[in-house]
């Protein structure tokens, strides 16, 4: 059976910023999501430590005054979201995150920031199962024309997208676009998780190579594209 008809763990952060190496979890959720049965959802909201700026609270509804009032201890977030994803891969199964590079860094930076053991250090030799339908569509429906957000790809894959940017609607919606994107691509994605794991991180690679030569081409030419999947360079 593909692993994209068995159990998988959704995740999905909201933030402070764009920037995931100084972006602070604002909200986060891990969706446990299994065929036939009802997903189970845990949500976490923080208080960031830092001003949440009126752009981000545009985009996922938290104020300062919310996070301040009703957040938990970012550290304790922190630490608690990183042992719902290794307990998902000490079971073998996969984390699908949309642009899992982002929030994979944005949770690895709290983890350093709060000197909490790290992503690697706690999961040992299991495997990093991820996969992102980001870095799935990029690769596999390359010359499709439009924007490729979240709720691009549940119009492309028909999904339904109830209340986006809440981080339980986005990690569900994501957990379904994988799935839809495994059935139109079985050859490609329904494969061994490590092998796909090292797929996408070459399709990434390959993508921002792509990408980052028509932009210097065409937009400026001192464009950098970061290639490193599913971990971005904090400097």
């Amino acid at each position: 059976m593909s692993w994209h008809n068995g159990p998988m763990v959704a995740f999905d952060t909201e933030t402070t910023g764009t920037d995931p190496t100084e972006a602070r979890i604002v909200t986060a959720c891990v969706v446990q999501v299994r065929a036939g049965g009802e997903p189970r959802s845990r949500t976490w909201l923080a208080d960031p430590g830092v001003p949440i700026p009126p752009e981000a609270t545009a985009v996922h509804g938290i104020t300062d005054e919310v996070a301040r009032a009703e957040g938990d201890d970012p550290a304790r977030v922190a630490d608690e979201v990183a042992d719902e994803l290794v307990a998902a891969w000490s079971q073998g199964l996969p984390v699908v995150a949309m642009n899992a590079s982002y929030d994979v860094t944005v949770l690895a930076g709290e983890l350093r920031r709060h000197g909490l053991p790290g992503l690697d250090e706690r999961r040992g030799d299991t495997p990093m199962l991820l996969v992102d339908p980001l870095v799935l569509d990029r690769a596999l429906d390359r010359y499709r024309r439009g924007k490729k957000r979240l709720t691009d790809l549940c119009a492309v894959y028909d999904v339904v997208l109830d209340a986006a940017h809440t981080a339980d609607a986005d990690a569900l919606a994501t957990a379904r676009v994988a799935w839809r994107i495994a059935e139109r691509y079985p050859d490609q994605v329904q494969c061994d998780l490590v092998e796909l794991q090292a797929r996408q991180s070459r399709w990434h690679a390959e993508w921002a190579a792509g990408f980052e030569a028509w932009m210097r081409a065409n937009v400026d030419p001192e464009t950098v594209i970061e290639r490193m999947w599913p971990f971005r360079d904090a400097g």
